[in-house]
């Protein structure tokens, strides 16, 4: 009788967020176990009640933060087999009017936070000769976005640090991607924009740029997590991949 394998355990930052809580559901669709981190607990548990998850209190921001959550997953549902850094935020600006606070805000929560979690899990992922990292980037940090300078510098950074990585652990049984939304139609999304008729205004040009004529929904990004978290993606890592309806080409 051949025995059946322990589920897979992911921890997902930014989990109650839009795209967050899509990837959430779509991970725990394929029987895997989920940890919903997120800033607002109750946003956590919320989507962690949609898909059978862990709700987690976790600010990337803040190792100690990070530690507690980290290590209340571990504690509760075992080591953590799969990461997928999808906490974010921005608003738009002018690279000119932005100043030294927002731009550390965006850097910490885009860049460093990622940066930062994934050292936490790593450690264990190369002691257990299994991982798989999934960052959610952007099409901002692969060719650049108007108004979003810091942010298109954090997620190209976190493009290139999801490369260094890979290259470092590929021994290791560890694999290492980005999946880059294109625009898509969250709560962020919502906010960045506002309302009224210049949003309409802002938003019917993505639209029309687009080549599928429409901006993408948070459940176009969790097939693409699932795949590259699933062992049949075992010999892919350090790749860029871009869900845009066709926004960009490369």
């Amino acid at each position: 009788m051949v025995e059946e394998s322990a589920p897979r355990t992911a921890f997902v930052t930014g989990g109650g967020g839009g795209i967050g809580s899509a990837i959430c559901q779509s991970l725990s669709a394929t029987g895997v176990r989920v940890a919903v981190a997120d800033l607002d607990f109750k946003r956590a548990s919320d989507t962690a009640k949609s898909c059978e998850g862990f709700p987690v209190e976790l600010d990337v921001m803040q190792p100690i933060s990070l530690e507690k959550a980290a290590s209340d997953v571990e504690a509760e549902i075992g080591p953590v087999d799969i990461l997928v850094n999808c906490a974010g935020w921005e608003r738009f600006m002018p690279f000119v009017d932005t100043d030294d606070e927002f731009m550390d805000r965006v850097l910490e929560i885009n860049l460093a936070g990622p940066m930062r979690v994934t050292r936490r899990f790593l450690v264990p992922m190369i002691s257990r000769g299994y991982g798989r990292i999934v960052n959610i980037a952007s099409d901002a940090g692969r060719v650049g976005s108007s108004l979003e300078a810091i942010y298109s510098g954090a997620k190209g950074g976190l493009i290139s640090f999801t490369k260094t990585v890979a290259r470092e652990v590929a021994r290791n049984g560890i694999t290492a991607n980005c999946v880059c939304p294109g625009p898509t139609d969250t709560p962020l999304m919502k906010e960045i924009l506002g309302e009224g008729e210049r949003a309409d205004r802002v938003l019917g040009a993505i639209v029309k740029a687009v080549p599928m004529k429409r901006i993408g929904v948070p459940e176009d990004l969790g097939p693409a997590v699932v795949f590259l978290a699933s062992d049949g993606a075992a010999f892919i890592t350090g790749q860029t991949l871009s869900v845009s309806g066709g926004l960009t080409m490369a």
